[in-house]
């Protein structure tokens, strides 16, 4: 049967120049990434309130159907961290029928957000918000693991955040030793293991030596044996799961943050594919495999899925060509559940604690919370909400009340930038410094301008012109005269947009940002990032600047210009 281009999978797409080569490349990365996923599988089940097998049968499932399905030629899907929060508060709410139900509901929501072509609505989610909710799933998870890693003996752990502290707290004096040096064992090896090489995943050592000392030695800590009875052995298995109806309405909520967050995640990793192997993902096929795989997972035991950004670039530093290599990271999965399952039962809980301890720290963000500090403080004001919610309240409470206070900002920005005033001969003598016509523009200058409010939702329009820099000259004028607003998304998308270009050998410079703008540019990382004397008052000044820096250039024709591409390619 044809599928028009615009449907068809990227496997699809994939098979018109797939060859010997390209599957080799593929069987080497599906490998590697499958080894990298085995510890994480069984970890954010285990943390998820699941067993470890639920976790390493998600992967199996939807990390298959989204590879196979998918709009990305290399994404690689499975459970994630950004599930863990809300799948342990569901568990423990309605059990695990109720997830069952809630991952249903959330594949057939992200089918029908591909199918509509609705994909495009998670752009409106600004970046205060998505770091804010990162920040909190970040510190909820290593607030979950730290029983596991210290091998506390507490019972039950409350599932909120300050109660689980408490908990915790209470219970310090039944630390085990052994428990906390596999934890800073596990971790010294998942760091320092990269600098001696990184064609053996640190946490696949950290787990077969940490394992093999434990069942040797008889060491006594939990693990997953001793606590789960080991993993079953053999292909999961197909069952119909059983759930109340009545819980429809109640879990409506929680059906629509698990789609949200997958559809987020996974469009995020799709984007940073995107920019590590130069391909163009399609969102809604990519959104409805996404879908699928969420309907499938629930069939076969399986618990909420999306793309996974770290096993993603794993998966494309090791060569990946097409999705045939996450094809592969599903079966080697599958075939270390047929053939290695007994011996998972003495894996410590204290070294898959240890691996989500640096999934926490790498997923975190961290980083960002210092460029978000130096926003505004209506933009602060929504990041505290949101991470303060997610710690404290539960993540479809923090995205809710996170995107009502963007919308709200939204809103106030776009009322900002309309101003009424009379035209004075300052105003007509001050815009001549603004004008293109009557400027001579060298060859090796390009300018590219934002016209409108550049907020949350509208900056894909910036990657979209952008796409190719290495058609660009050696010098670009990003002309911000006609930039109504800018918020912290648009400053985020200016940055990358910087970085790509320095990347490729080339130079951004800035010029004719009005009031609001101007502010926010001056205390961003931005200044930082281009050099204050590369932000400029306007386009006269932006090509003096231009001629000062490319001297050379100056009054030659294009074939130089041509020739400086040919070098940076």
């Amino acid at each position: 049967m044809f599928i028009p281009e615009r449907w068809a999978p990227k496997s699809v797409l994939s098979l018109r120049d797939y060859n010997l080569h390209k599957f080799t490349q593929d069987l080497i990365a599906g490998l590697t990434v499958g080894l990298v996923a085995l510890p994480l599988a069984m970890a954010f089940g285990i943390a998820s309130g699941v067993t470890p097998q639920a976790g390493l049968y998600t992967a199996v499932v939807a990390g298959f159907v989204i590879s196979a399905l998918g709009g990305s030629r290399v994404q690689i899907g499975g459970p994630t961290g950004a599930f863990v929060v809300i799948v342990a508060g569901i568990i423990a709410k309605f059990g695990i029928g109720g997830l069952a139900l809630v991952t249903l509901m959330a594949g057939v929501m992200l089918i029908v957000m591909g199918a509509t072509g609705l994909g495009s609505a998670v752009r409106f989610i600004p970046r205060p918000v998505t770091i804010g909710f990162t920040n909190g799933i970040a510190l909820l998870i290593a607030s979950t693991q730290i029983k596991d890693a210290l091998g506390l003996k507490t019972g039950a752990v409350p599932s909120e955040f300050i109660p689980r502290l408490k908990v915790l707290a209470a219970n310090i004096g039944t630390l085990n030793w052994f428990a906390l040096g596999l934890t800073a064992f596990t971790i010294a090896i998942i760091l320092g293991f990269p600098k001696i090489t990184r064609r053996v995943p640190g946490s696949i050592v950290a787990l077969i030596l940490t394992t093999v000392v434990c069942a040797v030695a008889g060491i006594r800590v939990e693990t997953i044996g001793t606590r789960f009875g080991g993993i079953t052995p053999g292909f999961p298995g197909l069952s119909i799961p059983r759930f109340d109806i009545g819980h429809l309405m109640p879990l409506l909520p929680s059906a629509f943050t698990v789609a949200m967050l997958a559809a987020v995640e996974s469009l995020l990793s799709a984007v940073v594919a995107d920019g590590m192997s130069g391909d163009r993902h399609n969102s809604n096929v990519e959104l409805i495999a996404q879908g699928i795989a969420n309907c499938a997972a629930p069939l076969f035991g399986g618990i909420p899925a999306t793309g996974a950004i770290a096993r993603t670039a794993t998966n494309i530093r090791s060569g990946a060509q097409s999705p045939v290599s996450g094809m592969i990271h599903s079966l080697t999965l599958l075939a270390i559940l047929l053939v290695a399952a007994p011996a998972s039962r003495f894996i410590p809980l204290a070294t898959l604690a240890a691996v989500l301890f640096v999934v926490a720290w790498n997923m975190g963000e961290w980083r960002e919370i210092r460029v978000i500090l130096r926003l505004s403080k209506a933009d602060i004001a929504v990041w505290a909400a949101t991470f303060s919610l997610t710690v404290l309240a539960d993540l479809t409470v923090a995205v809710g009340v996170g995107m009502a206070l963007a919308a709200l900002l939204y809103i106030h920005r776009i009322a900002e930038t309309t101003t009424v005033a009379p035209v004075t001969d300052e105003y007509i003598h001050g815009g001549k410094v603004h004008v293109l016509q009557d400027k001579q523009v060298p060859a090796y200058v390009k300018i590219l301008r934002i016209h409108g409010p550049f907020l949350f939702g509208t900056t894909e329009k910036l990657i979209d012109a952008t796409r190719d820099v290495s058609a660009f000259p050696p010098l670009v004028i990003l002309r911000l005269r006609n930039m109504t607003a800018l918020d912290a998304t648009g400053l985020h998308a200016i940055e990358k947009f910087a970085q790509r270009l320095r990347a490729s050998g080339r130079t951004l410079l800035l010029c004719g940002a009005r009031d609001q703008p101007a502010k926010l540019l001056e205390g961003s990382s931005l200044v930082d990032e281009l050099g204050r004397e590369n932000i400029l008052p306007n386009v006269d000044a932006a090509l003096e600047r231009a001629r000062v820096l490319y001297p050379s250039f100056d009054g030659v024709g294009l074939d130089l210009v041509d020739e400086f591409n040919r070098a940076s390619a």
